[in-house]
């Protein structure tokens, strides 16, 4: 998508702090951080705008994102927890509509999400 802001991070057109990256995955620090640890994790490919639009024909891009969580955690030493968490929707929070999902960490947080 060739206005996406996302799109462009992923395409380099855009710099990011990037903290991983595999073919299919980028994961970097959120510039408005909402936790010490705020990290992005984003397919490069634009296959949906939200959490809404995932189908089993886009899944496996969810699944990689997911993989990439995993390391992301390991690499940062998020041993004691972390929270990851997508919005869907402008009245959930989505800004950048480009399926993400954001890593949360460093701090202690509630059960209660809001």
């Amino acid at each position: 998508m060739s206005d996406c802001l996302f799109c462009k991070i992923a395409a380099g057109e855009i710099p990011s702090a990037k903290v991983y990256e595999d073919d299919a995955v980028l994961a970097f620090r959120d510039i408005n951080h909402q936790a010490p640890t705020h990290i992005l994790v984003i397919p490069k490919e634009h296959i949906a705008d939200s959490a809404a639009q995932i189908t089993p024909e886009n899944s496996a891009a969810v699944a990689r994102c997911f993989e990439a969580v995993a390391r992301v955690a390991a690499q940062e030493g998020l041993s004691d927890g972390f929270r990851v968490i997508t919005n869907s929707g402008a009245a959930a929070g989505q800004t950048v509509p480009h399926l993400h999902f954001h890593i949360l960490a460093g701090c202690e947080m509630a059960e209660k999400l809001i």
